[in-house]
């Protein structure tokens, strides 16, 4: 009775594998053992790099807008409390997207928070 080696399921699985560690290094790339434990380590990397990069993006829109609310005299902490006093609804997204792209803007959203 002849070996069976797998069908066209098999062969779907070690090519969607192989199509992933393309550009590998080595053997990483080529032998099969070697490629499946660094593709599979690569998955989870992407997985936790995916959820890293929403904490990572908050931070870097907190150091923007803090430079530039200490531009006009004021601190981060302190513009984010009179923001919520004044009950203006703007996001550190947009409030960072203000402050690089629309300086003048920027000026009276702060402008508005601390007259409040």
């Amino acid at each position: 009775m002849p070996r069976a080696k797998g069908g066209y399921k098999s062969r779907q699985r070690r090519n969607r594998i192989r199509k992933h560690a393309k550009g590998f290094r080595g053997g990483r790339s080529k032998l099969w053992k070697a490629a499946i434990e660094a593709v599979h380590r690569k998955w989870r990397y992407a997985l936790f790099h995916r959820r890293k990069r929403k904490p990572d993006f908050r931070g870097l829109w907190i150091i923007r807008i803090n430079a530039a609310a200490r531009e006009l005299g004021v601190s981060y902490s302190k513009l984010i409390a009179a923001l919520d006093k004044a009950n203006v609804a703007l996001d550190r997204k947009i409030l960072s997207d203000l402050a690089i792209s629309d300086p003048g803007a920027f000026k009276k959203v702060v402008e508005t928070a601390q007259a409040a």
